[in-house]
């Protein structure tokens, strides 16, 4: 694909102005949720393939959750796409101010390989629903889900106004040399960085989702039954190739042992006694990741799981205790199935501990106590979260998702969406039967005192 071809005919045809128009994307949006719909089965076989997901998972996480981004985009399109009005300052008598809405232009939406459709079409709705053309890059590391993105991008719309762009490192970087109007990352914070660079020779404004270190704490007052299996199921989903997935879990000492229990009862509920002979059980997505993972379990102290099939390259549900901050598997994120565990006598360790490193992307907080949530939430920075639950906030388009700092910038989902892949003008229209004169030089004393007055 000639690529450089492709930004330039999207821009030409962009510049033709069809995408202005409120309904036309309307039916845009309509019309690619009719071919989700429609090629929902291959979707979802090509997810088994790339990442073994199940039916049920690769619906709820992925195909569910674009359609129900879709909808909502759809219902409230009309009212996010309109102008607002805006006080407008006595001094600018006599006129109104408001708020104008217009898309970017030409915008390119980087994916990864751990939720491949979800994370290639959900920026993509913004984008489309913000009036702009898009070109997808999805990851070459989940190559039929890539395939099966291309196919539907093709017969929803013309590659004039959205397009698959398949491939690898030669494409990302063909495309990076691309001038966009905005680019749209998720991904690792390395590649993010280069990503930033790139845009910064064009001075295009970009959003990074990244990643990070998530921590999931627990403290003594938490309803540890509950605490367990929510976090198996936040940790373990998709393997732990989870962005928001919890990373490492600080329990408060006199309930370790009791949590731990409990969440060895709920891996073997939720995945049975041997999770490697569970067809619903996943992958982890290539060998080299595989590896990367199996090297850091190496010598450390296993108290839950730790089989691995490498035919399969599966990983079962692990959890390692024994750790500090100083292990190896704290240095990373580890976007695998592994859990390592930490404690604390007092919140204030876990305060101190968060803020010494990076901006996590999510943090969870299991407890019954007042204090210790206005605690959290009043002492650490991080992308979003959830009180006595996991990964869940990231699935309502009614609140935006995104990073902080080293986690990421920009926000969307939702408003967010449309608000991220938009322009907002600031207009002020001035009417012409009445024209103020004391901001007209010769400045005399009478209209020095007219300025203050209106401008204290």
């Amino acid at each position: 694909m000639d690529i450089e071809r492709l930004v330039k005919e999207q821009r030409s045809w962009y510049q033709k102005g069809k995408t202005r128009s409120v309904g036309w994307r309307i039916s845009a949006l309509k019309t690619l949720r009719k071919g989700i719909i429609t090629h929902e089965k291959e979707i979802q076989e090509a997810l088994k393939k790339d990442l073994g997901k199940s039916v049920t998972e690769g619906y709820m996480c992925e195909t569910g959750m674009v359609l129900s981004e879709l909808s909502y985009m759809i219902s409230h399109l009309r009212k996010f796409a309109g102008e607002k009005r805006v006080p407008t300052p006595l001094a600018q008598f006599y006129s109104k101010s408001f708020v104008s809405p217009e898309p970017y232009g030409v915008v390119l939406v980087m994916s990864p390989w751990n939720y491949p459709f979800m994370l290639s079409i959900e920026p993509a709705i913004g984008a489309i629903a913000a009036g702009n053309c898009v070109i997808i890059k999805p990851s070459a590391y989940a190559p039929a889900t890539s395939a099966v993105t291309a196919k539907l991008i093709r017969e929803c719309f013309a590659s004039h106004f959205v397009a698959v762009v398949e491939g690898g490192r030669a494409e990302n970087t063909k495309l990076l040399e691309q001038r966009f109007d905005f680019i749209f990352f998720t991904g690792s914070v390395s590649v993010g960085k280069l990503v930033m660079e790139k845009a910064s020779k064009n001075l295009t404004p970009v959003c990074l989702e990244l990643g990070g270190k998530s921590p999931c704490i627990v403290d003594r007052t938490a309803n540890l039954k509950l605490a367990a299996r929510r976090i198996v199921f936040g940790k373990y989903l998709n393997l732990g190739q989870t962005c928001v997935a919890p990373d490492y879990l600080f329990v408060q000492e006199e309930v370790k042992e009791p949590l731990l229990k409990e969440m060895e009862k709920c891996i073997r509920r939720q995945f049975g006694k041997n999770p490697l002979d569970n067809p619903d059980y996943g992958k982890i997505i290539n060998e080299k990741h595989f590896r990367r993972l199996t090297g850091l379990m190496r010598g450390e102290q296993i108290r839950i799981g730790g089989t691995v099939k490498e035919s399969t390259l599966q990983i079962e549900p692990t959890v390692l205790e024994g750790i500090t901050p100083d292990s190896r598997i704290m240095q990373e994120e580890i976007f695998g199935p592994i859990l390592p565990v930490m404690t604390f006598h007092d919140l204030s360790e876990v305060v101190t501990y968060v803020n010494r490193h990076e901006k996590p992307l999510a943090l969870y907080l299991f407890t019954r106590s007042r204090r210790s949530e206005r605690r959290i939430l009043t002492s650490c920075s991080f992308g979003g979260g959830c009180i006595n639950d996991t990964v869940i906030h990231l699935a309502t388009s009614a609140m935006g998702f995104g990073g902080v700092g080293n986690s990421g910038m920009g926000s969307y989902h939702g408003r967010d969406s449309f608000e991220l892949f938009t322009h907002h003008r600031s207009i002020v229209k001035k009417y012409n039967w009445i024209d103020l004169p004391m901001r007209y030089q010769p400045y005399t004393g009478w209209k020095e005192a007219l300025v203050r007055m209106f401008l204290r």
